[in-house]
């Protein structure tokens, strides 16, 4: 029989930070699935993301399901959704969002989470490529009324936002291809390499976002990407080169960069 102390001692030992969080986290799951804490314990000290063997992870105070193969959302995000809300509170009742690159869809279900509380309700799609992260994405969004749409970029999305989306979050692969391989094992090795792959400089798909966003994009509408710190420079100029006025902000906090390209209202 496995104790708890006997699954905080095999984390420990595999090197897990949070060894107690962890255990208590499996143990539960173990009860309320019927799974075999053991096996559960076994899978993580392999590396599997806890977050896979849970079925769902914690973003932004809101809970949102994740499942194998699915990009596993980081808590640095969450200073995107940030800057994304202070956006939308200025703008007229009920602004256009598109969570592109959506993944789990949790920066769209957390956006429209927030502004919700606030009595600000949001028009809401979002896309992905991944099928498994579509599927995702809907188990989290259907039942807020979004929809989400497989395919690349902006290639599925209706014709009817053309034109109309006010805020557009792109959380695109950013890691440079030969960064890859120094990438945590969690990452590196269980989740998809289309969403982590940003190309030689890492800005590849936010180069072909930017190409087309200016189409979409409603007039004064707004752009969110991540980056790292060493991309945001050149990623502002891939955003003026394409008639974009480009903004960085910064969180200590987070540890997060996110460049705001705004479309020109004529």
């Amino acid at each position: 029989m496995t104790t708890s102390g006997d699954v905080v001692a095999q984390l420990r030992a595999a090197g897990c930070v949070f060894a107690e969080d962890e255990a208590r986290l499996l143990t539960a799951a173990a009860a309320q699935t019927g799974a075999d804490l053991a096996d559960l314990v076994a899978q993580r000290v392999s590396g599997t993301p806890l977050e896979y063997l849970l079925g769902w992870t914690e973003f932004r105070g809101i809970r949102v399901a994740v499942t194998s193969g699915v990009f596993v959302p980081r808590q640095r995000t969450a200073f995107l959704v940030d800057q994304a809300a202070e956006l939308a509170r200025v703008m007229p009742a009920q602004p256009v969002v598109v969570d592109m690159c959506c993944g789990s869809g949790a920066l769209g279900l957390a956006l429209a989470t927030t502004l919700a509380a606030e009595g600000r309700p949001i028009e809401l799609a979002a896309a992905d490529i991944e099928p498994t992260a579509v599927e995702c994405a809907r188990r989290n969004l259907t039942p807020i009324g979004a929809h989400v749409y497989e395919g690349d970029l902006f290639e599925p999305l209706p014709r009817a936002l053309c034109g109309r989306i006010d805020i557009l979050l792109a959380n695109t692969p950013y890691v440079p291809s030969e960064m890859i391989s120094r990438m945590p094992p969690e990452a590196r090795d269980h989740e998809p390499r289309i969403a982590l792959d940003g190309g030689p400089d890492g800005l590849d798909i936010f180069r072909r976002v930017v190409a087309a966003a200016r189409t979409w994009l409603a007039p004064g509408g707004h752009l969110l990407v991540e980056s790292s710190q060493a991309q945001a420079r050149p990623a502002i100029t891939v955003l003026t080169t394409h008639g974009f006025t480009g903004r960085i902000a910064e969180s200590d906090e987070h540890y997060a960069t996110v460049v705001i390209g705004t479309k020109p209202n004529t």
